[in-house]
């Protein structure tokens, strides 16, 4: 079963779309059908990674309109999305799993962030950096005396005096 849906999430993410393809969203439909035919979502990532998306299909059958979902995917994952959080086909185009697609967006606005050349406007945390711990060797070799509990630990465990159920009774 999907997650649930945050509407708040949703909102967040079509008002960044917006701001960043500088155009009105039409919002009168569902947040699921504004994005199913793909079309936006194409515009949007050229506008992220002009030129990413050479081909847009703004009209014809239902195959037509989902190689644009296909098209935004692998323009997502060449721009650094991780695949966890890449959407499918069908998790959009058959509503299988709305909340994904979010979490995709979000996602993008996260890697936006972490690229140099990026000026947009943020969507969500910034991604945590590397934090780089330096050790001397000294520190190091006191590390492997320490008997840490994590590790587990069974000195001076015994089942002696351990009970468990009836005493076996003999009767002759």
């Amino acid at each position: 079963m999907p997650p649930k849906r945050d509407p708040e999430l949703e909102t967040q993410a079509l008002d960044w779309m917006e701001e960043i393809m500088g155009e009105k969203i039409d919002r009168s439909k569902p947040y699921e059908d504004v994005l199913k035919d793909g079309i936006i979502l194409c515009n949007f990532m050229n506008k992220m990674m002009p030129g990413c998306i050479k081909k847009i299909d703004k009209k014809g059958g239902g195959f037509a309109l989902m190689q644009n979902i296909e098209r935004f995917s692998d323009a997502a994952r060449k721009y650094g999305v991780p695949p966890n959080e890449l959407f499918q086909t069908v998790d959009l185009w058959e509503r299988k799993n709305i909340p994904q697609v979010t979490l995709c967006i979000h996602a993008l606005g996260r890697i936006a962030q972490t690229k140099p050349d990026w000026t947009g406007p943020v969507l969500g945390p910034k991604m945590a950096e590397a934090h780089k711990r330096e050790f001397t060797q000294e520190q190091l070799d006191a590390g492997k005396y320490i008997h840490s509990l994590q590790m587990g630990s069974n000195e001076g465990a015994s089942q002696a005096g351990m009970n468990i159920g009836k005493p076996r009774s003999i009767n002759d």
